[in-house]
């Protein structure tokens, strides 16, 4: 499978399992797993050719480790990243070090004023490190890259998540707790 046909559908499982699983008449339960084999069938029958290996293939591969089975492999569902509303079970979890965010220049004025914010998402995504920020904000343009002081936001009462592929998610960073 060329690699391209693999992002092609990573784009079209992230289209379902993150914001329209209505798209292929998908049900997911209330945590955002979708039934591997309804899902497989319900692709197909929209016209994407997906059959158990390739899902895994796109599963494993993916470099953003977008999505995740269950132990029995018998559902799937993406991390993080929802317009959707799922409850991910995500348990609190407190970051020790500055977080990352990367944006793009006309995006600055706005955050600079009512700091980051979740748009049509459940979380604010955060990064560890910088390199995975410039990669999340190279894909608007010429990245620019926030420091957030996540310790100092735990310090007054703000909760955050770290999903199942290292994402770091918040309601909300407020501008006095980012470094432009």
């Amino acid at each position: 499978m060329k690699e391209k046909e693999i992002k092609n559908i990573s784009k079209f499982l992230s289209l379902i399992l993150r914001h329209a699983p209505e798209t292929i008449h998908l049900q997911l339960d209330p945590n955002g797993w979708a039934n591997v084999n309804e899902l497989i069938q319900k692709c197909n029958e929209k016209g994407h050719q997906l059959d158990f290996d390739l899902l895994e293939e796109v599963v494993e591969t993916n470099d953003k480790k977008r999505f995740a089975f269950n132990d029995d492999l018998t559902k799937i569902r993406a991390n993080q990243g929802h317009s959707i509303e799922v409850d991910l079970n995500l348990n609190e979890s407190k970051p020790n070090d500055f977080l990352y965010h990367g944006t793009v220049e006309k995006f600055l004025d706005a955050i600079k004023k009512e700091g980051l914010q979740k748009m049509s998402r459940q979380h604010v995504h955060l990064s560890k490190d910088i390199e995975t920020a410039v990669k999340v904000g190279s894909r608007r343009g010429n990245p620019i890259i926030l420091k957030i002081n996540a310790p100092k936001m735990v310090a007054n009462g703000f909760k955050f998540y770290l999903s199942e592929n290292k994402v770091w998610l918040t309601d909300a960073v407020p501008s006095e707790y980012i470094e432009f």
